[in-house]
Parts: C-alpha cells; structure tokens; sequence
C-alpha cells in the first residue's frame, strides 16, 4: 500500500478546487449583497436558485463521509443491496416533489418547527425545534464533522484535529454567505464530488481486471458479479447474515419508505432547498436530485465491493484489519490510497467537498431555526431583518465551534458507519413522519395527537429495541420479522430488523394518533389544517416524463439485480 500522503500533484489539483468553490462562493456574495439581505433572502435563498443549483445542492448537502466511507464499508460487507438507500431515494424525491413541496409553498412554510406550528400549536412547534437543535448539533453535525475529518485525515496524512478545524472553517466561511452561496457553490462541490467518485470506482474497477489479468472497467464489473455473484443481489434473504439490516422485501413496501420519507420530506436540512422557489423550478430541482441519486451506488458501493473482491483473493489483508479484525469502513481509505498522483488529489477533493457541502448545509439549517423559530418568536419578537441576519451568522459559527469541541468526545468512529446512523435515527424517524403525514392530509389530526406520535414513537422504539433480551422472539423469525443475532457477550438473541421496527412504530403511531383524534373531536377540539387543493398536486408533463423515466429505470435495476 503506499504511503497515505499528498503528491505535489494532489495539492496543485485540490487548491485549483479550493480556488474555484471560494472564488465562485465571493463572486456569488457580492451579487447577492447587490439585491435583498433580509431574512428569507439569507436563509433560504428565495427565488434565486435555478432548478439545477437546488438539485446538486440537495445531493451535495447529502452525500457525506458516512456515504463515502460507510456505505462503501456497508458495499464491502453485504454487497449491492445497500443501494436501495439510493435507489429508494430517488422513488421518494418523486413522492416529495408531487405531494409535500405543493403543501409547504401553498402555506408559506419556511421552517419544519413553522409547520408544525401553523398546522398544530407553539407547544409541538417549539418541542421539536429544541429536539432538532439538538439533534442537528450534537448527532449530524459532529458526526459528519469527525467523520469527514477522520476520512481526509487517513488520505491526506494531516492530523485528525487539523482536519477538523480546517473543514469547519471552509464551511463556515460558505456558510456566511447563505442559502445563495451554498446553493450555487454546491453545483461545484457536486461537480468534484461525482468527477473523482467516478476516478475511484474506475481505479477500483481496473484493479480487479488486473488483478486477474485482464484489462478494462468493463471487465473488472463483470469479474466482480461472478467472483462475488452473492454481493449483487438486492434483496437478502432471512438466511443472510445481514438480514437485520436490510430485511428482504421490507426494503421496498417497509420501513425504507419511513426513513426515505422523513429524511427528505420532513428534514429542514433538506427541504429548505426547495421552499425558496416556486413549485415548478422545486420540482425540476427535486427530479433532477433524483436522476442523480440513481448515480450514487456507482461512485459509493461499487468500490466497496471491488475491495471485498480483492480483499477475498488475499490483497489488503492487513490494511483492511483493525484492532485485530476485519473493518469494512476502511475499504474507501485503502482504494483511495492506490490512486495515482493528481487522481488522488481529485479524489480527497471529492470527498472535501461532500463534507464541506454537507456542513454547509447542516448549518444553515440550524441558524435558520433557531434563528426564526426560537430567537424571533421568544428572545426578540420585534427583531429587524438585518438583526435575523445577524443572529444566523452568529448561531452559525457557535454551532461549529460546538460541533468541533465535543466531537471527539462522542467514540463516533467506534460506533460503526451508515448503518447505525441510519438506526439511531430510526428511533424518532417513524412518529416524526406519522405526525407530518396525518398533519398533511388528515384536518381532524390534534395536537395532542402530534405529542403521543413523537413521545410514544421513541418509547414504542426503544421497547422493540431492547424485548429481545426480556423475551424470545423466535416465533416472529417464521414471518421473517426476527434473525438471531449474536450479541458483544457471544450470546444469542432473536432482533426485530430495524426497518421492520419502524414500520411497526410508524403503524402504531397513526393508529394512537387516529383514535386521540377521533376523542378529542368528539369533545369539541378543534383542530388546524392546512390549505389543500387536489390541483396543487397535478404535475407538468415535463416533470411526469422525468419521473416515469426514473421510475422505469428503478423497476429495471432491481428485476436486473433482484
């Protein structure tokens, strides 16, 4: 393996990046400074982002280390099958684009905690801004800041906590700028990011050709598919030791409905793209995401499961070890270390960019909520827009500095990678969602009924994540709804899968819901619903083409990869 340092090469390419994305970033500030600087022009950038910027930014605010790393490590371990976070992502945008975004520009909706507020009360409005403050500091935000830091530091040779502070300090520096600045920037951090994916996936694909003595990417795919045929399916069945993950079918009529649909429907973080445009450019943004997520596997599995190729015919036997055992995490690192000079320097650049563009995006997000859900609604009501501005700017760089000082306090690089972040996050995903789709379409849905989907979802979570040690499930295993799983002490214990598990959740989180409505209607509460009509949801034929299109090309991947 060589030497995991930067060739003059590598610096030359990475600081032509730096200089484009920061010379792009002040020339978009300077013109941006020209028209409006209040509040919903910062923020979210109203009316200024074409629909190409809000798609690239939605992909570059998404794609993170734990993608590049995680689901690489994830591609290693169980193959193809991790894809479906991807692919399902794009089926999702599509339900997003026709249904949610036509719900929050009719009702002016800027933040998620101002939905909540406007469709149920200030109680749950100002509860989950608090939960998403936290929840976007403490657990997002440090995570993709250590974890990004980790990954550029193994590549680079910088340490750990140089990398954090130079990464918190480029985002900051385009988040300063605005929802504009990130916006447009981020077409270029999705440029670079994709360009030196791709150099990865053919540098991985070439390796195993060679490896075996034949030349070409093309042949490299096919080598990989017959050497490791069991690594391309994207349905596992029950007897697959990563059953608990991604449990069969569940993955496309279950629980990856939930956490699709919350992450990019109900998430500030990324809806706050799209509710600056009119529906038709949110749309075109929101597809075109979706044609791009399509991409993703190629750039972020495929690498992963060129190692696990390699790795199973006794290459990186020891770069792949760590503290004694195999660590599929580190399948990206090794790859990208095998990258010839100025290649190398594309890719850390790659990957730079998905964590700076992601930070970026994170960080808006929590400046804008607590911004105009906390600051303007209860520390200064009659703020001025230039003061909002301010506040932004100011709760910007505090959450940065926080994110930086208790990263490395939290063991996130010993908690494992996109697999259990996707967990932990299972635990709120299913009320969330049941809150906001009932709030959508239901105008009998109360408040209270809002309060008993976000508590009792996250008790219900955690009971079906810790019955297993208080009582056998073994008869749900005949459903495919538990696998034996060995636990830390060498035990043995039948799990519900975690997708199944929110499923569950999310079931009994619109039932509760439906019958405290119904009670509660009973007694005389009223309720709010929003402003609905059917026609809202009737789409350009453009636009039905583009989702047709997707939609074809999804059926088509999982029958080819079934």
């Amino acid at each position: 393996m060589k030497n995991n340092l930067l060739d003059t090469k590598d610096y030359i390419v990475f600081l032509i990046y730096f200089v484009i994305v920061a010379a792009y970033g002040l020339y978009i500030y300077n013109k941006k400074k020209s028209a409006s600087t209040g509040s919903k022009d910062y923020f979210l950038a109203e009316g200024s982002l074409t629909w190409w910027a809000i798609g690239a930014s939605l992909i570059a605010s998404n794609i993170s280390a734990e993608q590049f790393i995680g689901m690489s490590g994830s591609g290693f371990k169980m193959g193809l099958a991790i894809a479906t976070y991807e692919w399902m992502a794009a089926a999702t945008l599509i339900v997003v684009a026709v249904f949610f975004i036509p719900v929050y520009l009719k009702n002016n909706i800027s933040t998620m905690p101002q939905f909540l507020h406007q469709r149920y009360n200030g109680t749950v409005a100002m509860i989950m801004a608090v939960f998403w403050l936290l929840l976007y500091v403490v657990v997002n935000l440090t995570s993709i800041l250590y974890l990004g830091a980790l990954a550029v530091s193994s590549i680079s040779g910088f340490s750990l906590d140089l990398c954090m502070y130079a990464i918190a300090g480029f985002a900051i520096i385009i988040t300063l700028g605005g929802m504009k600045v990130i916006g447009y920037t981020d077409v270029i951090q999705v440029f670079f990011l994709i360009l030196g994916g791709l150099a990865t996936t053919y540098l991985a694909l070439n390796l195993v050709s060679d490896h075996y003595g034949t030349k070409g990417v093309f042949e490299g795919y096919s080598l990989m598919t017959s050497k490791a045929s069991e690594h391309f399916h994207m349905i596992l069945k029950p007897e697959n030791e990563n059953y608990i993950d991604l449990p069969g079918i569940s993955v496309l009529i279950g629980g990856m409905w939930i956490v699709n649909l919350n992450y990019w429907g109900c998430n500030q973080y990324i809806t706050q793209r799209a509710l600056g445009a009119d529906l038709k450019t949110a749309r075109s943004g929101i597809l075109f995401a979706a044609f791009l997520k399509l991409l993703m596997p190629i750039i972020v599995v495929l690498p992963g499961i060129a190692a696990y190729v390699l790795y199973k015919d006794g290459a990186f036997q020891s770069e792949m070890l760590q503290d004694g055992s195999v660590n599929p995490d580190r399948a990206y690192p090794v790859l990208l270390n095998l990258l010839p000079a100025g290649l190398k320097g594309l890719s850390f650049a790659a990957l730079t960019a998905a964590v700076v563009a992601s930070l970026a995006g994170k960080a808006n997000s929590i400046a804008t909520i607590f911004t105009l859900d906390i600051y303007k609604k209860v520390l200064n009501i009659d703020a001025t827009e230039k003061n909002l501005v301010l506040t932004g700017k100011i709760a910007i760089v505090v959450a940065m500095v926080l994110g930086v000082l208790i990263a490395p306090h939290l063991g996130i690089d010993k908690k494992g990678g996109f697999q259990y972040i996707q967990e932990y996050t299972g635990f709120v995903s299913p009320g969330i969602f049941a809150m906001f789709i009932l709030g959508f379409f239901w105008k009998k849905t109360t408040s209270n009924a809002a309060l008993f989907a976000t508590i009792g979802g996250f008790a219900l979570s955690l009971f079906l994540k810790f019955v297993p040690k208080w009582s056998d499930l073994s008869w749900l295993s005949g459903m495919g709804f538990s696998k034996l799983v060995k636990q830390e002490n060498g035990s043995m214990l039948y799990e519900i899968p975690f997708l199944d598990r929110m499923g569950f959740v999310f079931i009994f989180c619109i039932i509760g819901m439906f019958i405290i409505s119904m009670i509660e209607g009973r007694k005389g509460v009223n309720s709010k619903g929003l402003e609905i009509d059917s026609k809202m949801f009737k789409t350009s034929t453009g636009f039905a083409v583009g989702a047709l299109l997707i939609l074809g090309l999804l059926v088509a991947l999982y029958s080819i990869y079934w």
